[in-house]
């Protein structure tokens, strides 16, 4: 069983209806019990970094979350989700996320740009990953393959050794980490059709 983990915020539906679609057995929960539970744990997410960590307060489920992200069975975080990985946010403040990933979560600057071009902010629509290190979620995905990204922040790891692959948006920023089986993705796999769907697969398969 793969607990979703609902805590109000984010594409649950769409995370559940992609795993399923590529053979996962699906629970989308706030019972912080289903979460402990889980042979896997997926925590999606979009909006605000600290409302999120608020909403995890409000339905009980930090804790849980925190648990499984020393345990070994597989974990994945998507967007939101991926970023509260890591040790703090500057979305809003300063925030403490959960510390698994050493590093932080700062803006894309204002004046981004490429070749002397201005680039927009958030970084919205399909960018190319390059693979840093094998890892199983990226199994028989291509090199090239693009995925679906929609982000304003970007995480900055303190060291290289998670970072599982990078995205290039007038700069270079880590696009995916893993961690054993720890996994967190800044971009949605639930939006990237034929490779979304195989990262998700891979995902299940573990």
């Amino acid at each position: 069983m793969i607990a979703v983990v609902d805590y109000g915020m984010g594409n649950l539906h769409s995370v559940a209806k992609g795993l399923e679609r590529v053979g996962g057995e699906v629970v989308v929960t706030r019972d912080a019990q289903v979460v402990a539970a889980a042979d896997k744990v997926v925590l999606p997410g979009v909006g605000a970094f600290r409302d999120c960590l608020a909403n995890l307060d409000r339905f009980g489920l930090r804790a849980a979350v925190a648990a499984r992200l020393t345990d070994p069975r597989p974990f994945l975080g998507i967007c939101l989700g991926f970023q509260l990985l890591f040790e703090r946010s500057h979305e809003y403040g300063v925030h403490a996320g959960f510390g698994r990933i050493h590093g932080e979560v700062v803006p894309f600057p204002a004046d981004l740009a490429e070749g002397g071009v201005r680039l927009k902010v958030p970084h919205m629509g399909w960018n190319e990953i390059v693979e840093c290190a094998p890892n199983p979620l990226l199994v028989a995905i291509p090199a090239g393959a693009t995925f679906y990204f929609c982000h304003t922040y970007y995480a900055r790891p303190a060291a290289p050794a998670p970072v599982a692959a990078t995205c290039h948006y007038g700069l270079d920023f880590c696009a995916m980490v893993a961690d054993g089986n720890l996994f967190g993705v800044q971009f949605h796999p639930e939006k990237s059709q034929r490779w979304g769907l195989k990262l998700l697969e891979n995902f299940v398969r573990l």
